[in-house]
């Protein structure tokens, strides 16, 4: 699938305020980073904040259920105000976003992705880097498995748009837009 970004030198990814924007990649790809770049931390879901929410620890694999379940019911709560909701978890896994999905069509909102899909090298590289958390690289390997078989199923699935942003100087060229509230 061809990224919309690549005539561009310095692309726009324009998101409607009331949007759900799921961000996608492995561990490592730089999704938090980019987050943390472009939206406000109110804005942002963060599946490892949500873990440190339920259990102290952003690393405690055992509250994932619970974690999502927060992130869910909070992001259920923002897309009924319609405000710009942007899940921070790998995203990686069809049944994951479908229930994401769900959630912006209860409320009629538009749903984006932005799928960072670097060279698994590189999520390796920062992950075998990280001081509080690693993934064993297998983990991550199969994550960008589930990431290279989603990516052509996303506007299938009900994202629009879809961006897919190939390497960490395309990600750092982007701009986020967010429409004026009307």
């Amino acid at each position: 699938m061809a990224s919309p970004l690549s005539a561009d030198p310095a692309p726009e990814l324009p998101l409607a305020p009331t949007a759900l924007v799921l961000l996608v990649g492995v561990s490592g790809s730089g999704k938090s980073t980019f987050a943390a770049r472009w939206f406000a931390p109110t804005q942002v879901l963060s599946s490892d904040a949500m873990r440190a929410m339920v259990a102290d620890d952003p690393n405690d694999q055992s509250a994932t259920d619970a974690a999502f379940e927060l992130l869910h019911t909070t992001a259920s709560l923002r897309l009924a105000r319609g405000r710009l909701t942007v899940v921070d978890a790998t995203n990686v896994e069809r049944w994951a976003r479908g229930r994401l999905l769900a959630l912006a069509r209860r409320f009629g909102r538009p749903a984006s992705a932005v799928v960072l899909d670097l060279p698994v090298e590189v999520a390796l590289e920062r992950n075998a880097a990280r001081a509080d958390r690693r993934l064993p690289p297998a983990a991550i390997r199969r994550q960008q498995r589930w990431l290279r078989e989603s990516i052509p199923s996303l506007p299938g699935e009900g994202f629009t748009p879809v961006w897919v942003l190939t390497s960490a100087e395309e990600v750092d060229a982007v701009r986020v837009v967010v429409a004026a509230r009307t």
